[in-house]
């Protein structure tokens, strides 16, 4: 997020943390060291910290449900900006979480996800356009909080040794944030190629390559529904002179304020748009549930500056919101595995007053 969901969080984490001691409409909760989870998160049961340092986030499930693939930037151990790690999920209590690098190591990385055939990923990454970290933006500069949108990033498929397999986009312009279909068919990803932020559909293979979304504005971080038939995403709507030019300038320099952003759903082929949230701020990192009629997503609506970001759960037809994290600073990229029985996601819970973000996963309690 990067914005994810699909994005990288760690732009997000940089500028919202300067926001702890402002005032707010919600108190911020906090938990005792040691400690996992809130007594409100009535939804979690056997929470598990996977990782322990770094930030750690858009982890997502298998197929099968039995590893996840996710994004990792520690500077401590060398890894200056996001790069992919896969690993098995620990099968017995207190086993620990082994993951390895399945990324080129260079350039930056993100959005990565698992192929249908367990043995392969698929993420964005620069590192066609150099080897080393792209420059992150001054926002002091520009006065506002801002995500940079790499027009080095492509999408590729690498095996589970870190060798590509393959370049699926080789386009001018941005080319990231791609999920796959649980049917296995198509994969969904945000283009820049038209010149604006727009969702687009291509076949597994890479092929038969549709844009989805029209409007303007940001369209991205899309997920499939769990019969594959839809789709939700994130997405600004400028709609002021003012708004639609800030929001072309900015995307002139390869740049986007994600500050206002709402989650929408339609059919998987672009049809039959609907607006699900009108919360105002940032609503973004919406995932389908395991029934395929409600939306999982992070916001950060209630505070009025903006912080922390906790996450809802919200009917598709836009009724009966539900929160439920209550970290006092952030809780977001959800995900729920293949079975609808575990939840998985990134928090800065138990990271001792740093800014650190991990992995965390549960169990599911309707």
């Amino acid at each position: 997020m990067t914005l994810n969901t699909r994005f990288t969080y760690s732009f997000f984490l940089a500028s919202v943390f300067c926001l702890r001691a402002t005032a707010q409409h919600h108190a911020a909760e906090t938990l005792p060291a040691g400690q996992l989870q809130y007594p409100d998160e009535k939804h979690f049961k056997n929470i598990q910290q996977l990782t322990f340092g770094g930030d750690n986030a858009e982890a997502y499930f298998s197929f099968d449900g039995k590893a996840i693939v996710f994004q990792r930037t520690a500077p401590k151990d060398g890894i200056m900006c996001d790069q992919i790690y896969y690993g098995k999920l620990p099968t017995k209590p207190g086993q620990k979480f082994e993951y390895k690098l399945v990324s080129t190591g260079k350039g930056r990385t993100t959005c990565a996800y698992m192929m249908p055939d367990g043995k392969s990923v698929i993420y964005a990454s620069t590192h066609k356009g150099a080897d080393t970290c792209p420059p992150v933006p001054d926002r002091k500069a520009l006065k506002k909080y801002v995500w940079p949108i790499y027009e080095t990033y492509d999408i590729f498929i690498a095996d589970l040794n870190g060798k590509i397999k393959k370049q699926l986009t080789d386009n001018p312009g941005y080319d990231a944030e791609a999920t796959v279909s649980p049917k296995g068919d198509k994969i969904v990803f945000m283009s820049t190629r038209n010149g604006d932020m727009d969702l687009y559909v291509m076949d597994i293979d890479g092929k038969n390559v549709k844009q989805i979304t029209t409007d303007l504005g940001y369209d991205g971080g899309a997920w499939f529904s769990p019969d594959g038939s839809k789709i939700v995403w994130r997405a600004s709507r400028p709609k002021t002179d003012d708004e639609i030019n800030e929001y072309k300038e900015l995307l002139a320099q390869g740049l986007v304020a994600p500050t206002n952003m709402e989650v929408y759903v339609a059919n998987a082929d672009g049809s039959n748009v609907q607006q699900v949230t009108n919360l105002g701020k940032a609503n973004w990192a919406p995932n389908f549930m395991p029934d395929g009629k409600r939306i999982i997503f992070a916001s950060n609506h209630e505070y009025e500056r903006g912080f922390p970001f906790n996450m809802y759960t919200i009917n598709i037809d836009g009724t009966n919101l539900q929160k439920i994290s209550h970290d006092g600073g952030f809780d977001a990229f959800p995900m729920f595995s293949p079975d609808g029985k575990k939840i998985i996601f990134s928090s800065n819970r138990n990271n001792g007053g740093t800014h650190e973000t991990n992995l965390f996963i549960a169990d599911w309690v309707e």
